[in-house]
């Protein structure tokens, strides 16, 4: 995505210039809950911010545009201070979760609004409104009220309405949770070429990590209003150092001591592994690596063999996900059949087996 996005000029004729980007300390306080979380951010970069609810994320969205006064830290956009700029003077355009269009303007004339406010004249903005909504595959329908708009299609008005005014930064606030899932993949993919034309910063809120993966180049996971792990999709995917970031990307995680090929988990338990560390470490397997046996295997070749048993049971997408309590909590996916096979329930008794190849450790 990223070789796409340093054109010096975009679809519809604005200029390209050099930059510096986003960097901010967004400090934020409201009650009891404390926002601080640094972010930096290159030209053409997409920048998704992850977290449980009430982590922080869009109260950071909100402090960007101006929105949410700082408390401390700073602001600084291509090098200009925003901290006291006030929200509509910022080269900032947002594309909100229910997208707020106005329900008496046409297409065209929601999309024209932005230019409008920035001193276009009616035709000007007209004419650059039909150019963004040609971009957006919506030329049809400029004449269209919101009402008239199906989900997908009021996503890539708001899209083009805030980029109308060639924003220097751009936020999206869960642009796709009001979608439903066929509409979602297909807007997603619209959405990824869009933004890797989009020549500044983008910033996504997301409780989706699909919507993360596919859309960012870097993610930010915010819990309890601070940073608790940063960098490409790839990384966050294998280097999980939260426990909320492992059931994101669906993985058992575990944190302990480290000596040669062996991690000792908080708690006793011992991982296994084919890393060879020392010192305080992550240990991490995917559910799909779990084999279960109602008898302790004896003929094995796996390194790690812990007894569990089923917590709960559950469908996990083509598969049964189970929940095992015991010498090592986890999560074991596995097949319906094999499920049935095994006459899994509720507090039955199970040995757990994964093989050291299939764990993954590093260094906390």
């Amino acid at each position: 995505m990223t070789d796409t996005r340093k054109s010096t000029q975009n679809a519809v004729g604005a200029p390209g210039r050099a930059a510096d980007g986003l960097a901010a300390r967004l400090v934020v306080e409201r009650g009891a809950f404390r926002l601080d979380v640094t972010l930096t951010a290159a030209p053409g970069d997409v920048v998704a911010l992850l977290g449980p609810n009430g982590a922080g994320k869009t109260t950071a969205l909100r402090a960007l545009a101006g929105l949410v006064p700082l408390a401390g830290g700073h602001l600084r956009l291509d090098g200009a201070e925003l901290d006291r700029t006030p929200p509509e003077s910022r080269p900032v355009g947002v594309v909100f979760q229910d997208y707020l269009l106005f329900p008496h303007l046409s297409a065209l004339d929601n999309v024209a609004f932005g230019p409008r406010c920035h001193g276009a004249s009616r035709a000007e903005a007209r004419a650059q409104a039909a150019a963004w909504l040609e971009r957006m595959g919506l030329a049809e329908h400029a004449a269209a009220k919101p009402r008239r708009l199906s989900g997908g299609q009021a996503q890539r008005v708001a899209l083009a309405r805030a980029l109308a005014t060639h924003p220097r930064l751009l936020l999206l606030d869960e642009p796709l949770a009001a979608l439903d899932a066929r509409t979602r993949l297909d807007v997603r993919a619209q959405l990824r070429r869009h933004l890797a034309d989009f020549e500044a910063v983008a910033v996504l809120v997301t409780h989706d990590p699909l919507d993360a993966m596919v859309l960012a180049d870097h993610l930010v996971v915010i819990e309890d209003g601070r940073v608790v792990q940063e960098g490409t999709p790839a990384d966050i995917a294998r280097h999980p150092r939260t426990d909320y970031i492992a059931h994101l990307v669906g993985l058992n995680l575990y944190r302990g001591q480290a000596r040669g090929h062996a991690v000792q988990v908080d708690g006793g338990c011992v991982v296994t592994t084919t890393e060879d560390l020392t010192g305080p470490a992550f240990v991490a397997f995917a559910p799909g690596a779990v084999t279960l046996h109602r008898e302790r295997p004896a003929g094995s070749s796996a390194r790690n063999l812990w007894r569990c048993e089923v917590a709960g049971l559950q469908s996990h997408g083509d598969q049964i996900r189970a929940d095992l309590t015991g010498e090592l909590p986890l999560a074991a996916d596995l097949t319906t059949v094999a499920a049935a096979e095994l006459d899994l329930r509720p507090g039955a008794t199970v040995w757990a087996t994964v093989k050291a190849a299939q764990t993954h450790a590093y260094p906390a």
